[in-house]
C-alpha cells in the first residue's frame, strides 16, 4: 500500500510540474528553415521502446508537408545535410553521445523521366530495394550511421549497405509497398536497429485553426467537452497533416549505450535521466554547380535543432528564431524573457480562457534536471537552462492499449514530457501549460484542445514506430467539410 501511495504521489507531482517549454511540433517554424525545407526538423521523439524496455528509440523527422503525388523527383534526404541525434547524460546540457547520419544519392537509369517506374514499358514493378525487383528504383539513396562517444568515432553499419525507403508513388509501381517498408528495417550489431525513409507524418493538429489566432472549431476546440477530452482514438476536427508524408530517421539503441556509466538505472537515480535533441547541419560554404555535384567546404554549421517541441514556433520572437535554431541548448538562458509574457497566453485570454498573470516565471522552467522527472537529482545537478527533451530511462514503457494521449496529465508517466511518443498529444498538453496549469491546476487547468486526438493514418506500435508513406496515387487530405472526423456523428469535419 505504501508503494502505491508513493507511486500516486509521484504521478501527481509529474502532472503538476510538467515543463512548460513543451510546445507541439516544428513545421516551418523559423525563417531559415522556411527557406531550407530539407534541413527543417518537423518533430523529435525519444522514448523507451515498447517491446524492449532496455532500449531507447529516437525519431528525427525532417522536411515537412510532403505531398505524396508530387513527382517526378519526390523527396530524397539531402546528401549535403548532416543529420544528428544528440544525448546529454551528465546534466551539463552538452552532448556526450552523438549519432550521425549521412546520405548518398544515385541515379541508376539516367534516361527515365522520373525516379521510380514499374509495371510498364518492360520494367517490372518495384518489389525490392536492391537486386531483382529494384530495376525501376532509379533514384536510390544509401546512408551510414556513425556514433561519436568519448572522442571515438564508431561506424555502426558494420559493412552493411543501408537503403533508404523511397516514397510510395502508387500501386502499379510499388504493388506491395509495405514489403519495401519492412525491407528498410536493419538490424545492426549490439541490438541496434535503424530505419530511414519517407513515411506518413505522425504529427496531428488542426493547424489551420491553430494559426488563425487559435480560431478553434466552434463546439470542438478551445475548451473540449469532458467526453472528447477523454477520447484517445477519435478526431472531432480536421487533422491538417493527414495524408502528408515526412522523411524519418529512426534509431533504437540499448540504454547502456546512452547512460553516463553504461549501466541501466532505476527511475529514482539521476543517471537514468538523459537529455536528447536532434540537429541538422550544412557545410559552411556550398557552391551549387548543377549539373555537377555541389562543392562543399568548411566545417558543418547547425541549421536547425529540436528538443522539446514548438518552442521556436510559438514562443521565440521572429527576429530571434534563426539564432535559436543555430545556437546550442546550453545557451538557452538568453531566450528566457520570451517566457515571461508569452503572446500565446494573451491569445487564450482574449477568447475567454483563464490564464495566469505575467510575469510567467513558471514558464522559465525550460527544462533542467530536477525532480520529479529526475527524482535523484539534487540542487547541484540541475545544469544550465537548456532545451533538451529529458527522458527517464528507468520508467518502463506503458503497455500498448493503456497509453494515454495526454501523457502525464492522464497519469501515463511513460509519455510526454518524459520523452515523447507518437501517440502523445503535445498540442493539448502544451496549450494547457501555457494557460497556467503549472501555476494552479484547478484555476488554470482548462481542457484546452484542438479536437484532433490521434493520427487518422493509425499508429505503429513496433519498430520503427512510424507508418508507411501515403500513396501518391490514392492518398487524400482531411479538411473542413470533408470526411475524416470519426468522432463526429456524421464523420464530416466541422467548418466552424
Amino acid at each position: 500500500m505504501n508503494k502505491i501511495k508513493i507511486a500516486a504521489a509521484f504521478v501527481l507531482a509529474l502532472c503538476l510540474l510538467v515543463p512548460a517549454s513543451l510546445f507541439a511540433s516544428s513545421h516551418r517554424e523559423a525563417p531559415i528553415t522556411a527557406l531550407d525545407r530539407t534541413a527543417d526538423i518537423t518533430d523529435w521523439y525519444a522514448f523507451v521502446s515498447f517491446d524492449h524496455p532496455d532500449r531507447v528509440t529516437m525519431i528525427l523527422n525532417v522536411d515537412p508537408f510532403l505531398e505524396p503525388s508530387n513527382g517526378p523527383n519526390y523527396f530524397p534526404f539531402d546528401p549535403n545535410v548532416l543529420y544528428e541525434m544528440k544525448i546529454d547524460n551528465n546534466q551539463d546540457g552538452v552532448e556526450d553521445v552523438t549519432f550521425q547520419f549521412r546520405f548518398t544519392s544515385e541515379i541508376r537509369q539516367r534516361n527515365l523521366f522520373t525516379g521510380f517506374v514499374g509495371g510498364i514499358a518492360g520494367i517490372p514493378p518495384i518489389t525490392s530495394l536492391d537486386g531483382p525487383g529494384s530495376v525501376g528504383l532509379s533514384e536510390r539513396q544509401t546512408y551510414t550511421v556513425t556514433m561519436l562517444k568519448g572522442g571515438v568515432s564508431t561506424d555502426l553499419t558494420e559493412g552493411k549497405t543501408l537503403f533508404a525507403v523511397p516514397s510510395n508513388v502508387g500501386p502499379r509501381t510499388m504493388p506491395n509497398y509495405r514489403a519495401l517498408f519492412d525491407q528498410g528495417i536493419y538490424h545492426l550489431g549490439n541490438d541496434v536497429r535503424v530505419f530511414a525513409g519517407t513515411v506518413d507524418d505522425p504529427f496531428f493538429i488542426d493547424l489551420g485553426a491553430a494559426f488563425d489566432s487559435l480560431n478553434f472549431r466552434m463546439g470542438v476546440g478551445g475548451v473540449l467537452p469532458a467526453a472528447e477530452d477523454a477520447d484517445d482514438t477519435h478526431n472531432y476536427a480536421p487533422d491538417a497533416v493527414a495524408g502528408f508524408n515526412v522523411n524519418s530517421i529512426v534509431l533504437e539503441v540499448p540504454i547502456t549505450m546512452l547512460t553516463v556509466d553504461g549501466k541501466i538505472h532505476g527511475p529514482g537515480e539521476k543517471e537514468a535521466v538523459i537529455g536528447t535533441y536532434g540537429t541538422t547541419s550544412r557545410p559552411r560554404v556550398t557552391i551549387r554547380r548543377s549539373p555537377f555535384r555541389d562543392q562543399n567546404s568548411g566545417p558543418f554549421r547547425q541549421v536547425q535543432r529540436e528538443g522539446n517541441s514548438l518552442i521556436n514556433e510559438l514562443i521565440i520572437g521572429t527576429g530571434f528564431k534563426d539564432r535559436f535554431s543555430m545556437d546550442d541548448p546550453k545557451n538557452d538562458a538568453q531566450f528566457a524573457n520570451f517566457f515571461l509574457n508569452p503572446v500565446l497566453a494573451a491569445v487564450f485570454s482574449s477568447i475567454g480562457i483563464p490564464v495566469a498573470s505575467p510575469p510567467r516565471t513558471d514558464l522559465l522552467i525550460l527544462g533542467q534536471y530536477m525532480p520529479p522527472l529526475c527524482p535523484g537529482c539534487g540542487p547541484g545537478d540541475a545544469g544550465p537552462v537548456a532545451d533538451l527533451m529529458r527522458l527517464n530511462t528507468g520508467i518502463p514503457p506503458t503497455p500498448v492499449g493503456k497509453q494515454k494521449r495526454l501523457g502525464f496529465l492522464a497519469g501515463d508517466v511513460a509519455g510526454y514530457p518524459n520523452g515523447r511518443r507518437p501517440i502523445d498529444d503535445v498540442v493539448d498538453i502544451s496549450s494547457r501549460a501555457v494557460a497556467g496549469i503549472l501555476v494552479d491546476p484547478v484555476k488554470f487547468g482548462t481542457r484546452i484542445g484542438d479536437g484532433v486526438n490521434t493520427n487518422p493514418e493509425g499508429l505503429n506500435n513496433s519498430f520503427p514506430y512510424v507508418m508507411p508513406a501515403n500513396s501518391g496515387r490514392n492518398s487524400h487530405h482531411i479538411g473542413p467539410g470533408q470526411a475524416g472526423c470519426t468522432g463526429q456523428p456524421s464523420g464530416i469535419c466541422p467548418v466552424k
